[in-house]
């Protein structure tokens, strides 16, 4: 027997911190994973292009958003998985479609989904 004892944390949501009962790729609970979509679904930001919205709620379920600070910053994935972006949820990013400018990147709406959602 090993002298130190493991103590096994609960599973949290990634939004509002209740203990979830079955672990999700995406670090939601059922809750507020409804919210993102019904905020996608009813209240899309105008600035965003319907396949970028798509591409916000895949990435949202797949886990490739990660509060960074509290809500205001986050970290995105790339398409491929082989990058991390610092996405504001306001809409700036870092990513090369975000520092082009000429129009937001999935990875601000995606940030953005995810801050306006109430849990």
């Amino acid at each position: 027997m090993s002298a130190a004892t493991t103590t096994d944390e609960p599973i949290r949501c990634r939004k509002c911190h209740r203990v979830l009962r079955n672990a999700s790729p995406d670090g939601l609970g059922p809750k507020c994973r409804r919210m993102v979509r019904r905020t996608a679904r009813l209240n899309p930001p105008a600035a965003y292009k319907p396949y970028q919205l798509a591409k916000a709620l895949e990435l949202l379920e797949l886990g490739g958003v990660v509060p960074l600070r509290g809500k205001r910053v986050y970290l995105t994935v790339s398409d491929d998985g082989s990058e991390v972006y610092r996405t504001a949820a306001t809409g700036q990013c870092n990513c090369p479609a975000g520092l082009r400018a000429t129009s937001p990147c999935y990875h601000a709406a995606a940030a953005r989904l995810l801050a306006t959602a109430r849990a």
